[in-house]
């Protein structure tokens, strides 16, 4: 449970060293350069000659890592799809056209689509139609589905930025771990280095006669002892090296150091904000509030979206459409050119029915053209369409109902994320001050056990002490500092957290 709190709170402090006199930026190193190295996004390896390891700084650490992040990749493949929704949501009140041809070939007894007429030949016939249609009202769900597809695109941009956030500080902590070992490994060598000057003297004393053979091999051993501690720390910074690559989802198989920061001893006067001012100022700041407030907005909307699906629905369609057929023919006068034609009977001397002719014009018979038909075949029409919903098996007020549901889902969650906000502050708050105690604690120790050493070293120059008791001394010194080494880091980080939870600007 511990571990759980502890890693929440390592989320919040974004910007613990970010807002330090770092350089912002990192650069490839030019080709055939000597001496440098420098660690690219998902590549890590030195540079052509190079005789010293790559020095990153904190920014350099942290663009890596949201370079190579997967989360923070999918993360903006959700932004880019939310903006892809809201701009076809947008595109969706522009009126819908159309264009459709019918090409088709026909034999034997088909239908003339000109006439209507059965005719016994082979017909080329086509169709055009442009249509086009465009929504007058549908209660109001084109304008909420805008609305809402924006209010989402929001909501991942703040979750994006939560999820930058959360490397960065993932980063951030690792490159603390970085410089805690750092700093622990020269307490070490620093230790031995006292250990073996003590060594020096006394093997003199031992020589000249002054001081037992027995503190000589007292203090080999203290030194033996003191090598140990500087593996263990080397251990140490090599393992949280790696899991700084790892936080930078790059290959550990690279040399690097990380920038020292001048991290001065911090003060212990009591922090100035109270829990609830932490809270106050972080629920209108962290992007995780804020995606959680605009999820919660989204789906109000999503709610009216569900609710326009019971209002009358009025579009307006018009049409343009002609026809062509190979079958169409027209009559037209032949010049010069007659044909008799009966023109009424009259009765005979036996009494019969004789027909009268008379000359007429002739007709030719020609096909009508492509265009000529599509020019007097053309056709428009415009009209109004009027859909009104009375029944579709309730399942408009079932999406009403579960648009609902995720609205409730949705605050919810909003009220969760306050609440885990406000609990990682007051974690936070207690965490400092116990970390302010111990600080002090362990300043108090160091000092007291530096004076400590410093007597028995004296006593064991003037022979007064064996190189037991001396041992056992500069273990009790040794063992509070890189105490006080760990308590100082904390301190730092807690106090930097809440100022992070106020949005101060964070520099040291």
């Amino acid at each position: 449970m511990c571990m759980q709190v502890a890693w929440k709170q390592m989320r919040v402090v974004v910007a613990l060293l970010v807002t330090t006199n770092l350089s912002a930026t990192y650069a490839q190193s030019t080709s055939g350069q000597a001496g440098t190295s420098v660690l690219s996004p998902g590549v890590v390896s030195p540079g052509k000659g190079a005789s010293a390891a790559t020095r990153l700084n904190l920014q350099q650490c942290i663009d890596i890592a949201q370079q190579n992040n997967i989360q923070i990749r999918q993360g903006q493949l959700t932004v880019a799809n939310s903006d892809l929704q809201l701009h076809q949501s947008r595109l969706n009140l522009l009126p819908t056209t159309n264009f459709q041809v019918n090409q088709g070939l026909n034999g034997g007894r088909s239908i003339n689509p000109q006439s209507n007429g059965f005719i016994q030949q082979s017909i080329v016939s086509g169709s055009y139609q442009l249509n086009g249609a465009a929504t007058i009202y549908n209660g109001l769900t084109l304008r909420n589905t805008i609305k809402q597809n924006d209010l989402i695109l929001q909501a991942s941009h703040q979750e994006l930025n939560a999820t930058k956030n959360n490397v960065s500080l993932t980063v951030a902590q690792n490159y603390l771990n970085v410089l805690t070992g750092t700093e622990q490994l020269a307490v070490a060598q620093r230790q031995a280095d006292v250990t073996q000057a003590q060594l020096d003297r006394t093997q003199r004393l031992v020589s000249a006669g002054s001081a037992p053979e027995a503190n000589l091999y007292e203090l080999r051993a203290t030194l033996a002892s003191n090598e140990v501690d500087i593996v263990t720390a080397q251990n140490t910074l090599d393992l949280a090296k790696v899991s700084l690559l790892q936080a930078m989802n790059v290959p550990i198989s690279q040399d690097f150091e990380v920038e020292s920061i001048n991290v001065p001893d911090p003060g212990l006067t009591p922090y100035e904000s109270s829990v609830q001012q932490l809270f106050d100022v972080a629920a209108g700041n962290l992007p995780e509030v804020k995606g959680a407030d605009l999820r919660v907005k989204s789906a109000a909307l999503g709610v009216q979206v569900a609710k326009g699906a019971l209002y009358p629905v009025l579009t307006l369609n018009g049409n343009l459409s002609s026809l062509y057929s190979s079958a169409a023919n027209q009559q037209q006068v032949a010049n010069g050119t007659t044909r008799p034609q009966i023109t009424g009977f009259f009765t005979d001397a036996n009494g019969g029915q004789q027909p009268v002719y008379s000359s007429v014009p002739g007709y030719d018979v020609t096909n009508v053209t492509y265009f000529d038909q599509i020019h007097n075949n053309f056709n428009r029409s415009a009209s109004l369409f009027l859909r009104v919903p009375i029944f579709q098996g309730n399942l408009s007020r079932n999406r009403i109902t579960t648009a609902k549901i995720q609205q409730q889902n949705a605050e919810l969650t909003a009220l969760n994320t306050r609440l885990t906000l406000r609990q990682q502050i007051e974690t936070a708050y207690t965490l400092m001050k116990a970390g302010a105690n111990r600080y002090k604690a362990t300043q108090a120790q160091v000092a007291s056990l530096e004076r400590a050493f410093q007597m028995a070293e004296s006593r064991l120059n003037a022979g007064a002490i064996n190189a037991t008791d001396y041992s056992i001394a500069k273990t009790n010194l040794d063992r509070a500092r890189n105490s006080l080494v760990q308590a100082k880091y904390d301190y730092v980080f807690r106090t930097k957290i809440l100022d992070y939870y106020q949005n101060k600007p964070l520099a040291f």
